[in-house]
């Protein structure tokens, strides 16, 4: 990949352990790795240099909880006053009849909106495969990663108790337990790589204790950790999912992971907002973190999640933008400044800091997916991991005090540009090598066809006049 130079920047935003800031800085980069960070570096040339001047320079935002092929469910009237049981259970009637070319259309548009917004790393969790549909359709996601080129940790999702068997899910999107762990095994095989820098890891994440068994769950447990992979799963997500454990398992969903082995450093959970002190106490000391979706848990009524408590007692804790269908968006600027503002009504003034929220979606979602030792920080070892703003925007004008917060505070959704691993992915607000338009119009056809054939097989009969007004407009 040769060597990058970036000077001159009117401040770099580390995020390291002192979180040190370099006002003037430059950083100087060869392959993916950082090699010099600072105001005096002894590096003035490189194959690729960029005059960062009047551009603020901070590390890649990371994503630990995200369900990309839920992209194409944005925005749907019906699904917009729910809360979580109901707003599923409307959902699956529309994700039962996704292809595989929806799957990596889908992740083409919710990677490239994260890359847009600063992220550079993306946790997904993928867990619906319909009857009759290719097995492999994670392999999508994957696909569309290595084209945008965004590190990516996808996690094999799962759902294996339908609804005949007591579960939540329609029995048309859950699958067999041998099928499951074999198809696990194969994505873990074909695409894990544990090295510092690598593009792409793998994790293990039964959708949540509604949808799968205790089996499949202890032999996921089991497989995860035969390869040394980390284990993800939703968690104290709702006080419905709570009464479902208490009522169909006899424990508390907390003490069913710990019944099954879902407990440990390995292990990271989504949500997590209905645990008590107790819990959040083992949660801390037995080394569980957890992906925190402040827009998600909002917009479906789903609670508060109790971000102090969690990191006075230790727990990791990084953000998460959630599925595109409980978000409607997939920004992560936009993600960090929902959290600050939800802590600071919660809080008030003890509330974290903007710098802090920032901090939790750079070095603590690092911690969350056991990557502190390649990206969350810049500094020299670590990965060139990046995104800048450029201060001469109009939406900064009268802003330009703190520069730690500015993109926070000020609710930008967009960047002028994104590094990952050295390597230009966004330039000038725009995806580098991708027809952003001409994406957006397969990508919404696509989801119209999807709808429709919903509406076919449905009483979704509401959303035919508009399918077919917005096809004419295509044609």
């Amino acid at each position: 990949m040769g060597s990058l130079l970036i000077k001159n920047a009117r401040n770099i935003i580390t995020m390291d352990g002192k979180r040190q800031r370099f006002p003037g800085g430059s950083i100087y980069i060869e392959d993916q790795e950082i090699k010099a960070i600072g105001t005096d570096i002894p590096y003035e040339t490189a194959d690729t240099v960029i005059d960062a001047r009047g551009k603020i320079i901070y590390p890649g935002l990371i994503n630990t909880h995200h369900h990309l092929y839920q992209t194409f469910t944005r925005n749907i009237p019906m699904a917009q006053d729910c809360e979580l049981f109901d707003w599923l259970i409307t959902l699956y009637d529309i994700w039962r009849h996704i292809r595989p070319e929806d799957i990596y259309l889908s992740a083409m548009v919710g990677l490239g909106e994260l890359l847009k917004s600063g992220c550079t790393t993306a946790a997904d969790h993928f867990y619906v495969f319909p009857d009759g549909i290719s097995g492999e359709l994670i392999d999508e996601e994957i696909r569309a990663a290595g084209e945008l080129g965004i590190r990516f940790f996808p996690t094999r999702g799962s759902m294996s108790l339908g609804r005949s068997d007591g579960g939540l899910p329609p029995d048309e999107v859950v699958q067999k337990e041998s099928v499951i762990l074999k198809d696990t095994q194969r994505v873990i095989e074909t695409y894990h790589d544990n090295s510092r820098f690598s593009m792409i890891r793998v994790g293990v994440a039964p959708c949540s204790p509604f949808s799968v068994s205790r089996d499949l769950l202890k032999e996921s447990a089991n497989l995860a950790r035969s390869y040394g992979v980390r284990m993800h799963t939703h968690l104290a997500e709702t006080k419905d999912e709570e009464n479902f454990c208490l009522e169909k398992l006899g424990l508390r969903p907390l003490e069913f992971m710990e019944d099954t082995g879902w407990v440990g450093d390995d292990v990271w959970y989504a949500h997590g907002i209905w645990f008590n002190d107790d819990e959040i106490m083992k949660m801390g000391s037995c080394g569980c973190g957890v992906a925190h979706c402040p827009s998600s848990n909002m917009k479906l009524s789903s609670g508060t999640f109790p971000i102090m408590k969690m990191l006075q007692n230790g727990v990791k804790v990084g953000l998460g933008v959630d599925g595109s269908a409980s978000n409607d968006a997939s920004s992560m600027l936009m993600e960090v400044k929902i959290m600050n503002l939800l802590h600071k009504l919660q809080a008030g003034s003890t509330a974290l800091s903007a710098e802090d929220c920032l901090y939790v979606a750079t070095r603590g979602s690092s911690k969350v997916l056991g990557w502190e030792d390649g990206i969350g920080s810049l500094e020299v070892g670590k990965a060139a991991d990046l995104f800048m703003v450029d201060t001469g925007r109009l939406e900064f004008a009268g802003a330009l005090f703190d520069d730690a917060s500015l993109p926070i505070l000020t609710g930008t959704s967009q960047v002028d540009m994104t590094i990952v691993g050295g390597k230009i992915v966004v330039k000038e607000g725009r995806l580098v090598n991708i027809d952003e338009e001409k994406l957006a119009m397969r990508a919404q056809i696509a989801a119209s066809r999807m709808l429709e054939t919903a509406a076919k097989h449905t009483k979704m009969n509401y959303y035919k006049p508009r399918i077919q007004s917005f096809e004419k407009q295509l044609y």
